[in-house]
């Protein structure tokens, strides 16, 4: 049975329709079997270029098995939010997990990094308050900075000195000042300049917040991060991470001093107001940062590296221009939506599955693949990629013959 559009929602066909004349429309890319380098997808086994399962947790035995191992011990679901009866005793272990690995007081888990963002901004701002951000800084920072009805000053991307210029601006700001950044730039896969940017959160009385969803599992020591990263472990006072990239499973979490922990329990609103993780969620994601922890997890993080670098080089040397990538997160740029699209259909074609990325993701004009590769590749995976980008693109002109 199908049901009628009503006349109040036709204009949603034509916004479709528009899409499709572009070549921009697309239908969901339908995975069937499991989060791997080489899977199938709408039917077509592809080496996968599109996941942001770094290190190749997401379909790891010891995830699996500690997912079942949970569901038999605490049940398929909680039932309740964490602050009625949905706090189990795994929920506050994998927190106190997180807080040890991140070298912080304390950690909470949310229901993905989206709504750690929007809801720990929205809940320690208000309107009488200032967010400077970054200007390519993740949808989630901005949807909280807007609710938390903040005024917002964006200083240009990765720029330490137009930073500093609305730090001095706004010196003598009444209210609470937040500086925050992506750590790892989603899109780009440039690594933000923390060290410089606590100094100037320190010299201008400003809290200092990152956002590590792609830093977490590939940059510091084990995994550990942006600020790992830059060494700058007590400079940072809200960190921000996610379950659901090299962790391998789904959620986010906040990391920092008890009392911003024990204030999100009571403030943040998608924390009050959504149900809790299930248990077998929270048994993956116990395993996968138990394995960082440990030798398994740097020796991960090192092949997540050298495969990185081998594509990295492959790509330079057939022409692409891969932006200012420092990160697993490879763009291959094009320019022109359509043509985005066009190149990554006809690599679907011959079993590469790298997607395009176009506007409002990225802006008008920068148009690209945006590729990452994990630990889990194996070098004859990258080299057929390579192989398969490279003919592709100069049939295109996307390089030169």
């Amino acid at each position: 049975m199908t049901t009628a559009v009503r006349p109040q929602l036709h204009y949603l066909h034509d916004v479709l329709e528009e899409l499709k004349a572009q070549h921009l429309y697309q239908k969901l890319p339908i995975l069937s079997g499991e989060q791997k380098p080489v899977t199938v997808v709408n039917g077509r086994e592809v080496v996968n270029l599109s996941s942001n399962n770094y290190l190749g947790l997401a379909a790891h035995p010891k995830l699996k098995r500690a997912s079942i191992e949970a569901i038999r011990k605490f049940g398929a679901g909680t039932g309740a939010v964490r602050t009625i009866a949905g706090t189990m005793t795994i929920h506050m272990e994998l927190e106190e997990q997180i807080a040890r690995f991140k070298q912080t007081e304390a950690a909470v888990v949310f229901q993905s990094g989206f709504t750690a963002n929007a809801g720990t901004v929205s809940a320690v701002l208000n309107k009488e308050d200032l967010i400077i951000s970054d200007e390519l800084n993740h949808a989630s920072i901005i949807d909280g900075c807007r609710l938390s009805k903040a005024t917002i000053k964006v200083y240009k991307h990765c720029d330490v000195e137009d930073c500093e210029r609305i730090c001095k601006e706004t010196e003598n700001w009444p209210g609470r000042k937040l500086l925050i950044t992506d750590g790892v730039f989603s899109m780009d896969g440039d690594i933000a300049p923390l060290d410089k940017l606590c100094d100037l959160a320190e010299k201008y009385n400003c809290i200092m917040m990152v956002d590590d969803a792609h830093s977490s599992g590939v940059l510091g020591r084990g995994g550990r991060g942006t600020v790992d990263h830059y060494n700058c472990h007590g400079r940072v006072d809200i960190q921000v991470g996610t379950l659901s990239k090299a962790i391998g499973s789904m959620g986010g979490y906040v990391c920092g001093s008890r009392d911003l922990i024990d204030f999100l329990y009571h403030r943040a609103r998608p924390f009050l107001f959504s149900t809790s993780h299930p248990p077998a969620v929270i048994g993956a994601c116990q395993a996968a940062f138990t394995m960082l922890e440990g030798a398994e997890g740097e020796r991960l993080v090192k092949k997540l590296w050298s495969n990185t670098k081998f594509f990295k080089r492959g790509l330079k040397r057939l022409g692409f221009d891969t932006g200012v990538s420092a990160t697993p997160i490879t763009p291959i740029m094009v320019g022109d939506a359509a043509k985005a699209h066009e190149f990554s259909r006809a690599l679907f074609e011959e079993g590469i599955f790298a997607q395009a990325i176009g506007y409002p993701t990225v802006p008008q004009g920068k148009a690209r693949l945006r590729t990452i590769v994990t630990a889990a590749h194996k070098r004859k995976d990258l080299e057929k990629a390579l192989e398969v980008i490279g003919r592709i693109g100069k049939q295109m002109g996307i390089v030169q013959a």
